[in-house]
Order: C-alpha cells, then sequence, then structure tokens
C-alpha cells in the first residue's frame, strides 16, 4: 500500500475517531444527568437519559463499525506509519478516546453502586416494617383482650 493510500486512512480514522469524540462527550454528559438522577431517585428523569443514551450508543456503534476495517488495515501497516506526524496524533486520540470511555464505564459503575444501595435500605426499611407490624399486633394481643373475654381472666373469678 502506498504512503498516500495510508495517509487517507489515517485521516479517515482521525475523522472517525473525532466523531467518536463527540458522542462520547455527550454520553457523558447523559451518564452524569443519569447518576443524579439515580441519587435523587427520579426514575422518570433517569429512564429518559436512558432512551437519549440508547441513540446516542447507535450512533456510536455505527462510527465504531464503520472504523474496523480503517483501524485493521492501520494496524497491518503500523510499523510503516510509525513516527510519522499525523499517525503519533491518531494514536494519542485513540488513546484519549479509550480514557473517555473507561471513565464513562467508571461513572456507570458507581451509579450502579447507588442504585444497589438504595435497593438495600429499601429491603431493610420493609424488614424493619415487618418487623415492627409483628410487634405491634403481638402488643395488641396482650393489650387488648380479645372479644368475649380472655382465657387468663374468667367472669367468675
Amino acid at each position: 500500500m502506498t504512503g498516500q493510500a495510508l495517509a487517507v486512512f489515517v485521516a479517515q480514522y482521525q475523522a472517525g475517531l473525532d466523531a467518536e469524540l463527540t458522542l462520547l462527550t455527550r454520553l457523558e454528559e447523559i451518564a452524569a444527568r443519569q447518576h443524579q438522577a439515580g441519587a435523587a431517585n427520579d426514575l422518570d428523569t433517569f429512564h429518559t437519559a436512558a432512551d437519549e443514551r440508547d441513540r446516542v450508543m447507535e450512533g456510536l456503534l455505527a462510527v465504531e463499525h464503520g472504523l474496523m476495517p480503517i483501524r485493521k488495515t492501520l494496524m497491518e501497516h503500523r510499523t510503516t506509519l510509525a513516527g510519522g506526524t499525523a499517525f503519533e496524533a491518531v494514536a494519542a486520540l485513540h488513546r484519549q478516546t479509550a480514557q473517555r470511555v473507561a471513565a464513562i464505564v467508571a461513572g456507570d459503575d458507581r451509579t450502579l453502586e447507588s442504585f444497589r444501595r438504595a435497593e438495600r435500605a429499601r429491603r431493610s426499611a420493609m424488614q424493619a416494617l415487618d418487623q415492627g407490624e409483628q410487634t405491634l399486633a403481638a402488643y395488641r394481643r396482650v393489650v387488648a383482650p380479645a372479644p368475649g373475654g380472655s382465657a387468663l381472666i374468667s367472669r367468675k373469678g
């Protein structure tokens, strides 16, 4: 493959990575909104953001799908391209993209953990309510005798 053809691939890959970074920025914004909505237990906002996130992810996957054959070609010729200014810039952009993805995934992990904590707290509160109801029912049985008299005290006695 000629150097000129490889330069075209590098330029195409850079344009694709720029598009991915734009979409990843949008995805970070949505993920932050989801995290805030999750912390506030605002499920409507969370689900609206999730729908928007799905649309952005579709675009991201489409761009990534288009970049796969270009990436493969660049990897096959990386020894030829190594050291070139354009290739090094694209390699740095590729690393930046990977870092953004890792940051989004880490944020998602934090959001999921906050949902897990909220679910544990909800279960604990439900268990406490259930135990409180059982205690109240037992207390009522002791304090308020059943209609028609109690087995412990008879009317004759």
